[in-house]
């Protein structure tokens, strides 16, 4: 790796390759790490998608194939541009991005800048034939995520649901970050940090405020 940086929204690499500089764009999350030398500056293997245009030769690199495979079937979709395709990677996880699907979580979807509500419409429907076996795979996934081991954990988290609920969060909304949450406590725990109810109860009314935009409740 020789330079990082950014420019607006946009997530830039550049690195060296026998001898040649290429100019890649990234994901924000991977541009972060790198910045923190979270990640080794000195090997970076990327998923390249290379889009050639009239004028120009864009890169876009992503850390793993699934990353790489879901950008190219968001371009395969009709008004989706390379742009929108980052800007989603950029928010959310992909996970996170099939969970909505599943829901049909329009408001997720439309909170990426550059995605309105025609195209949220059309990004749903699209993705949910493209990846069903993903999306149903995701689903298990959750579940399992939602099998809660650490004791302490546990009534934290049951803590933070009935603190939501008297919130007047609705149930599937508050069923939605559940796995957000319990990611979020496993890695403080993990990491030997302090477990705040505070902290995960403030993360919780973000994504839900950000994730239901203006329905009533």
């Amino acid at each position: 790796m020789i330079e990082l940086w950014q420019n607006n929204q946009k997530f830039f690499v550049l690195i060296n390759c026998q001898g040649l500089g290429y100019e890649i764009q990234i994901i924000e999350s991977f541009f972060l790490k790198l910045k923190k030398n979270q990640i080794s500056n000195k090997n970076i293997t990327l998923w390249i998608k290379h889009i050639k245009k009239e004028d120009s030769d864009l890169l876009f690199g992503f850390i793993s194939k699934d990353q790489k495979k879901f950008f190219i079937e968001i371009l395969n979709i009709r008004g989706v541009g390379s742009q929108i395709g980052m800007s989603l990677l950029n928010k959310f996880s992909i996970s996170e991005v099939f969970n909505a699907v599943k829901t049909d979580n329009k408001n997720l979807i439309c909170s990426v800048p550059g995605i309105g509500q025609k195209m949220s419409d059309r990004l749903i429907l699209e993705l949910k034939s493209k990846f069903k076996s993903e999306i149903l795979m995701e689903d298990e996934k959750v579940k399992n995520e939602l099998e809660i081991n650490d004791p302490e954990i546990n009534k934290l988290v049951n803590d933070l649901q009935l603190t939501l609920h008297s919130l007047n969060y609705k149930k599937k909304e508050i069923k939605n970050v559940l796995p957000i949450l319990i990611r979020e406590a496993d890695i403080l725990n993990k990491n030997k940090e302090i477990l705040s109810f505070e902290n995960l109860l403030k993360l919780a009314m973000n994504f839900l405020d950000n994730d239901s935009g203006n329905i009533d409740r």
